[in-house]
């Protein structure tokens, strides 16, 4: 707020070419931001001077304070309340605190309530993977072939046990990337007049191979909204992070039932052996054992039955 005041008034820098670039790297040079453009430090720090509409310059900030002040009063709210009513808090963030895993085959409305509440907690992994090859998919660049070799790292464990194990290192190899990224977008102030070592005259990299590296420049900006995939499968990962902490405690594992593998050799003929759960798809009495009896036929497990464990 102060920043925004009259009497406050922010140097501005405007930087030339140097003297050892050839004329039309001059001309070409010239049109790019750094030599083109006046150039505020305030800016570079992320302040910016903008007298003639305020609140659009704090609509942001006031919907962060507003959005934090929302979770904070219904978190005080039911802390309140609990207290109050002398109840213990939940085992589990859920919302529909009458459905648990015995719930799940009585019909279509307790199924739904159930992946409401535990979707996450069963599919969670996946989701995170879908997310890695998104990533993938998306970027095709320097930072991409990382996530491709922590994929491989990740899917090399196999079992869901050893994925868990190492799942807090693939959370703060994310966050490390990220934040190296976004440094990476800010770049050294424009203020300074100093260029890349990648763009002076004697060097051969290329604008795609710059843009590929992914790495701060003038002429070609990192995009910003890669951050974005990233920060998303950040925050996927910390949520399955705290997913395989809650496998590890009863009384989710009651409520939720358990994730661990039907089948140790992974074998998936051996699926329909291991499984205790009801096959609804093949249910139907369909041979006759010859003294008046029908007998339901054996039937492989359904795709999403092992995934759901045991109970």
């Amino acid at each position: 707020m102060l920043y925004q005041l009259k009497t406050i008034e922010p140097a501005k820098y405007k930087c030339t070419v140097p003297d050892f670039y050839s004329e039309n790297a001059k001309k070409s040079l010239e049109q790019t931001p750094l030599y083109n453009n006046t150039s505020d430090l305030g800016n570079w720090v992320g302040l910016r001077k903008d007298n003639e509409d305020l609140l659009r310059y704090l609509r942001n900030n006031l919907l962060m304070l507003a959005l934090l002040a929302f979770e904070v009063t219904i978190y005080r709210h039911q802390l309140y309340f609990r207290l109050r009513n002398k109840l213990s808090p939940p085992a589990a963030r859920i919302i529909f605190h009458d459905v648990t895993r015995q719930h799940l085959d009585i019909g279509i409305v307790s199924f739904v309530k159930y992946f409401v509440n535990y979707f996450f907690y069963k599919f969670g992994l996946e989701t995170c993977l879908l997310l890695v090859v998104n990533v993938i998919g998306q970027r095709m660049d320097f930072y991409a072939m990382l996530h491709a070799f922590a994929l491989i790292a990740v899917m090399h464990r196999r079992r869901r046990k050893a994925i868990a194990e190492i799942w807090s290192k693939y959370c703060f190899f994310l966050a490390s990337m990220l934040t190296v990224q976004y440094f990476v977008c800010i770049g050294i102030p424009p203020a300074a007049c100093k260029d890349y070592p990648w763009r002076f005259p004697n060097s051969t990299t290329g604008s795609n191979v710059i843009k590929w590296l992914y790495v701060p420049d003038f002429q070609m900006k990192p995009n910003p909204y890669f951050l974005v995939y990233d920060f998303m499968l950040l925050l996927c990962a910390s949520l399955q992070r705290q997913i395989f902490e809650d496998e590890n405690k009863a009384a989710v594992r009651i409520m939720a039932g358990d994730n661990v593998e039907i089948c140790r050799d992974l074998d998936a003929a051996s699926f329909s052996v291991h499984n205790p759960v009801p096959d609804f798809i093949h249910c139907r009495f369909l041979q006759n054992d010859g003294f008046g009896q029908k007998l339901r036929p054996k039937s492989p497990a359904v795709i999403l039955v092992p995934l759901l464990g045991s109970h």
